[in-house]
């Protein structure tokens, strides 16, 4: 089995910590966990997202192999998305930094604050 190194500028590794760093895929990711989701569902949940954004974030967390994309054949298409199973694996690690940023916004927003002032 092949391992990065993310230290190392060159490694590949950084284009992937790119990604499951980014706010709308670690959004996209938390708003999949109950299952697939549709395109203006998935907005509505993430709020604040314009719809170029979230799509570029779904294309690219398929690209790599995170998500899938399901077109249904129907009028008007009806197309979910869903995450892979390298996209659930994500789950747990991006859950409990989600968890700690909620748990923890008051005391970061007070170091800004303080940090602000002087």
């Amino acid at each position: 089995m092949l391992h990065g190194d993310a230290f190392d500028p060159d490694c590949p590794t950084r284009l992937i910590l790119d990604r499951i760093g980014d706010k709308w895929s670690v959004l996209v990711v938390l708003s999949l966990r109950e299952g697939p989701r549709r395109f203006t569902r998935l907005r509505d949940t993430i709020g604040g997202v314009t719809p170029k954004v979230l799509t570029q974030t779904l294309r690219a967390m398929e690209h790599d192999g995170l998500l899938t994309r399901r077109v249904f054949p129907e009028v008007p298409p009806r197309v979910e998305y869903e995450l892979t199973p390298l996209g659930l694996s994500l789950q747990r690690p991006i859950q409990a930094i989600a968890d700690w940023a909620e748990e923890n916004v008051h005391e970061v927003m007070a170091a800004r604050s303080t940090h602000e002032q002087s």
